[in-house]
């Protein structure tokens, strides 16, 4: 068995060639020629030689580290971490960096504290940042590209033009929901929110809005509320709904775990779904379609959205590329919309 060299200038010295010319061969750089190249990484293959990734991230000033921001929130319930939207997304960017050469370092910053994420800017703890509850930090985040124009992407609205985001189509999905429940001939259609200053939740707004007008009817504010996406505050917000609009025949939260909360409070009242009152949420979380009755929602690939964060982001590291992604949404009809015939 040929002996085991050590270091760069070893296999250099071997090949008759400078240390800088050996490291760009062993990284594929296409200033060395290619027999040239090949030679050298005979030579380190034969002396069983392995480039030092340490070393090597050291010598780039790059880390191979993705940081993941996960705000953490004052009350348990309200973390993101717990919620399985976002645990689902977490396991689309999960996959998405598998085979790549990417470690993944997750962040929980508390709410409104954006000097945490200054603090893993600051260290070059990370090369770039996927931020999710980005609608906490929107001031801070803009303020910080501009001052360092760190590599980072946001899910959800993008905070600035020079920021990458990935996002879902929620315009269209605000009118799907509020147009299959129209179709169903439910006029007193609520609207359960997230939080009202998110650009998601805007957006949402904006399509339940749409659709509405577009069939004739005028918009209602008492039959528009606000949460921040647990099934705890869908429960409130329509306990709140019914004891001033008793009369609502239908409802479009926005999200699925708000949505289940809904209808548990509509149970508590002795209101049917769906025949006294359709339901529709948002996400299409796994458990949507095990909850009772199955919950109809609008459908967003939350795991295609973490492979598409993840991949948008490593492409801005390496071509520099900002890229500004609407993932599509579809219905999905279930049982809590429509009795079946």
């Amino acid at each position: 068995m040929a002996e085991t060299i050590k270091t760069i200038a070893d296999i250099a010295k071997l090949a008759g060639v400078s240390k800088s010319t050996v490291s760009r061969a062993l990284n594929d750089n296409p200033l060395i020629n290619e027999e040239t190249r090949e030679r050298i990484k005979a030579i380190a293959q034969e002396h069983q030689f392995e480039v030092h990734q340490g070393a090597r991230c050291l010598s780039l000033n790059r880390s191979n580290t993705i940081a993941l921001i996960i705000p953490i929130a004052h009350k348990p319930e309200e973390h993101l971490i717990t919620d399985p939207f976002f645990v689902e997304l977490l396991r689309g960017i999960m996959y998405g960096i598998s085979g790549l050469e990417y470690d993944l370092l997750i962040v929980q910053p508390r709410k409104h504290n954006p000097q945490e994420i200054q603090r893993y800017i600051g260290s070059k703890r990370a090369d770039g940042l996927i931020i999710l509850g980005c609608h906490w930090y929107i001031k801070q985040i803009s303020a910080l590209n501009e001052q360092q124009n760190f590599p980072m992407i946001v899910w959800g609205g993008s905070p600035g033009q020079n920021i990458c985001s990935v996002d879902c189509d929620n315009v269209t999905g605000g009118r799907l929901a509020v147009g299959h429940l129209l179709k169903l001939g439910r006029k007193r259609i609520a609207f359960i929110g997230g939080t009202p200053d998110e650009s998601e939740v805007i957006a949402r707004y904006q399509g339940y809005i749409k659709e509405l007008q577009n069939a004739g009817f005028e918009i209602d504010p008492k039959l528009v509320a606000y949460g921040d996406y647990t099934s705890r505050t869908g429960y409130e917000q329509m306990q709140k709904l019914l004891q001033h609009v008793p009369d609502i025949d239908g409802v479009f939260a926005c999200s699925d775990l708000m949505a289940i909360g809904v209808m548990e409070a509509l149970r508590e009242q002795g209101r049917q779904v769906p025949r006294d009152v359709s339901v529709v949420g948002f996400d299409d979380i796994p458990l949507a379609e095990y909850c009772s009755p199955p919950l109809t929602t609008v459908r967003q690939n939350i795991a295609k959205a973490g492979e598409v964060l993840v991949r948008n982001l490593v492409q801005y590291l390496t071509d520099g590329i900002i890229t500004r992604t609407i993932l599509p949404v579809e219905l999905v009809v279930r049982k809590s919309s429509a009795v079946e015939a």
